[in-house]
C-alpha cells in the first residue's frame, strides 16, 4: 500500500509537528503488500505521498472480501493488520489540519476506488479523537484513498503506479515508504520493482519489512543479502510491532530515569525475570500459515526476545537509534543458544468447559493431523555477562491459554535476615518483591511490597503500589503501528531492527528449532483454556522459580 501525501488531511501533520519541526513541503509515497484473510493468500499493495513526517501504512489484503474479526490475535493476519494501520492512519490524520495526503492501495484484485473505501470505512472510528465532526473527517480521509491493481514482480505495472503517484506529489519533494506485509518469498521482487520502478527521484525511499524475517539464521541472512542489493541498511525498517507498546518504550524511561531501580537492575537484587505471553484463542480456522512457524518463531524468537534486550540492555551513550541497538545487540550476543532441555513445548487440545467444546489445534481443518508444531513454549535463557550472570530469564508463550495477557515480572531476592520472615512461614517466595509490568491489556506498572496490617496485632500482607494507565491518564493509548509507522516516516530508527541484531537473534534460536524439526519431538499436549503443560512449571521449578502470572495475587492486580 502507497500513500501519497500534498497537504495532509485533517490530522495528519499533527502528530509529526510534535516531534519535529516544520518541514518544507513534501510527498510521501507509502506502499504496502499484504494477503486476503489468509497469510498464503494473495495481496495488495497500498502507496501513498505524504509530506515529509506523515505516517503511512504499506498494504492492505483485498484478494478476498475482508471483514473485521470480533477476537483479532494480536499478531493478527495482514489483512487484519492492514484494515487496523487505516484506522492508524485515520487516527494521524485527525490530530492535525495542516497537511494533506493521498493513499493508493496497490495489488493484484481488479479493484476501483470507491471499493477500496468502502472497505475502508467499515473499520474507522472515531477512537482517538472525540472531537466534533469526527464522520467528516472520516469522509476527508476517505478521499484521498485510491487503488491501483498490478503484479507483485511487474517493473512495468510499478512504472504505472509511479506516475500516478507524481501526478499527486506534484513539484513537492517526494519521499515514499513502501511497507510488505507479505511471505519473505515475494519479498525481493516487490523490492526490486519498487525500487527500480517507483523509487522516488528527488527524496527519500524506505521499506518496513513485517515478520517473519526468514525461518533461521540461513533463511534470514539471505532474505537480508536479497533486500540490500536493491536497499541499504538505513532504507530498511524491519518492524515488530510489540517495540511500539507503549509499556514497552516505557521500559528505559522507568529504568534510566528513576534512581530506585537503576541501583537494582542486576544479579544482585534481582533473582529471575519473566516475559510472558499468552492467548486465550487458537488458531480458529487461520492455523495453515501458524503451522509453517509455530510459537517459538512466531513469538518468542522475536517480540519476548527483543523486550529481553530492551530490559537487560547497558545504559546506552544517548538515546540515539545506533546507541541503543549497539547495547541490544552486545545483550543478545552475550546469551548462550537455547538447549533442548531448558525449553518445553506444547500443543492445545480439544476441550470441553461450561457445555461448550473447543476444538484442539489439530482439529483445525487447515492444520495436518499429525502435526507436532508447538503452541505453547518456555525456555530458560543466560545471559554471559557481569550484570546478568546466573539470571533465569524465563519465557513463556501460548495460545488457548485461560487468559490474555502479556507482561514482564521481575521477581526480587529474598530479604537477608528478614525479622519478619516468621510471618510468612517457609514459604519465603510469600515475601519476594516482584515488579510486574503489564503490557496488554490494561496498561499497568505495579510493584508487590510487605505491608503491616492495620490493628493492634503484627500481621502483614501482601499490597501492591499500582500505577493503571487507564486511571492515572485520561487520553487513550495509542495503537503500536501508529507509533512505530510515523518513526519510519520520521526516520527514527530506535524501535526498528538491525540486520546484526537480527542475525544474534536467530543465532540463539536456529539450533534449538533445527533439533525439533529434525527430531520431530512431540509436543506436550494440555487442554484448550488451560494454564499451559505440566512441564513448564518443572522447568521453572528447575531454577526455583515460580511462575508469577500463576499465583493468586496475579488476579487482584
Amino acid at each position: 500500500m502507497s500513500l501519497s501525501c500534498m497537504r495532509c488531511p485533517a490530522g495528519v501533520a499533527a502528530a509529526v509537528s510534535t516531534r519535529r519541526a516544520a518541514a518544507p513541503p513534501a510527498a510521501v509515497a507509502f506502499a504496502r503488500c499484504s494477503f486476503g484473510k489468509s497469510a498464503a493468500a494473495a495481496g495488495w499493495r497500498i502507496d501513498a505521498v505524504a509530506p515529509q513526517g506523515v505516517k503511512l501504512p504499506m498494504d492492505a489484503a483485498v484478494e478476498n472480501a475482508v471483514t473485521p474479526s470480533s477476537s483479532k490475535a494480536e499478531n493478527g493476519t495482514p489483512a487484519e493488520i492492514t484494515l487496523d494501520e487505516f484506522e492508524d492512519l485515520s487516527v494521524l490524520s485527525k490530530n492535525d489540519d495542516s497537511t494533506h495526503f493521498t493513499i493508493f492501495g496497490y495489488a493484484r484484485s481488479k479493484m476501483t476506488d470507491a471499493e477500496l473505501r468502502h472497505m475502508v470505512s467499515k473499520t474507522l472510528t472515531c477512537r482517538i479523537d472525540k472531537r466534533e465532526n469526527c464522520s467528516e473527517k472520516m469522509e476527508e480521509f476517505l478521499k484521498r484513498c485510491f487503488y491501483h491493481s498490478g503484479q507483485y514482480d511487474s517493473e512495468e505495472h510499478f512504472m504505472d503506479l509511479d506516475k500516478k503517484l507524481k501526478q499527486h506529489e506534484g513539484s513537492r519533494v517526494c519521499n515514499r515508504l513502501f511497507y510488505l506485509s507479505i511471505p519473505p518469498n515475494i519479498f525481493l521482487d516487490v523490492v526490486k520493482c519498487a525500487s527500480k520502478s517507483a523509487s522516488s527521484v528527488n527524496g527519500w525511499t524506505r521499506v518496513i519489512v513485517e515478520k517473519p524475517f526468514g525461518r533461521d539464521s540461513e533463511s534470514s541472512a539471505a532474505l537480508t543479502r536479497g533486500l540490500k542489493q536493491y536497499l541499504v541498511e538505513d532504507q530498511i525498517f524491519r518492524i515488530d510491532h510489540y517495540l511500539g507498546k507503549e509499556l514497552v518504550e516505557n521500559l528505559s524511561v522507568l529504568r534510566f530515569s528513576n534512581l530506585v531501580f537503576e541501583p537494582l537492575w542486576s544479579r544482585q537484587y534481582i533473582r529471575n525475570v519473566q516475559l510472558i505471553f499468552s492467548e486465550d484463542f487458537g488458531t480458529e480456522g487461520r492455523g495453515g500459515y501458524f503451522d509453517g512457524y509455530g510459537i517459538i518463531r512466531d513469538i518468542m524468537q522475536n517480540h519476548l526476545l527483543q523486550i529481553l534486550a530492551l530490559f537487560a540492555m547497558e545504559t546506552p551513550i544517548s538515546l540515539e537509534a545506533e546507541d541503543i541497538r549497539n547495547e541490544k545487540v552486545k545483550v543478545l550476543r552475550s546469551m548462550k543458544p537455547l538447549q533442548l532441555e531448558d525449553v518445553v513445548i506444547g500443543q492445545y487440545k480439544s476441550h470441553t468447559k461450561g457445555g461448550t467444546t473447543y476444538p484442539g489445534y489439530t482439529d483445525d481443518k487447515t492444520v495436518p493431523k499429525d502435526s507436532v508444531t508447538p503452541t505453547f513454549a518456555a525456555a530458560a535463557l543466560f545471559i554471559n555477562n557481569a550484570r546478568w550472570d546466573g539470571v533465569p530469564f524465563l519465557m513463556k508463550a501460548g495460545k488457548a491459554l485461560h487468559t490474555k495477557r502479556a507482561e514482564i515480572r521481575v521477581q526480587f531476592r529474598h530479604v537477608p535476615g528478614n525479622l519478619y520472615k516468621g510471618s510468612f512461614g517457609t514459604d519465603l517466595d510469600r515475601a519476594t518483591n516482584e515488579l510486574v509490568i503489564r503490557v496488554q491489556p490494561d496498561e499497568a506498572i505495579y510493584l508487590k511490597i510487605n505491608n503491616k496490617i492495620p490493628g493492634l496485632g503484627m500481621r502483614l500482607d501482601r499490597s501492591n503500589l499500582n500505577l493503571h494507565y487507564a486511571a492515572r491518564y485520561s487520553k487513550e493509548i495509542p495503537d503500536a503501528y501508529e507509533r512505530l509507522l510515523l518513526d519510519a516516516i520520521e526516520g527514527e530508527r530506535r524501535l526498528f531492527i538491525r540486520s546484526d541484531e537480527l542475525d544474534a537473534a536467530w543465532s540463539l534460536f536456529t539450533p534449538l528449532l533445527k533439533e525439533l524439526e529434525e527430531k520431530r519431538i512431540a509436543p506436550e499436549l494440555y487442554p484448550y483454556g488451560s494454564r499451559g503443560p505440566v512441564g513448564a512449571h518443572y522447568l521453572a521449578a528447575k531454577y526455583n522459580v515460580r511462575w508469577g502470572d500463576l499465583s493468586a495475587e496475579h488476579y487482584k492486580a
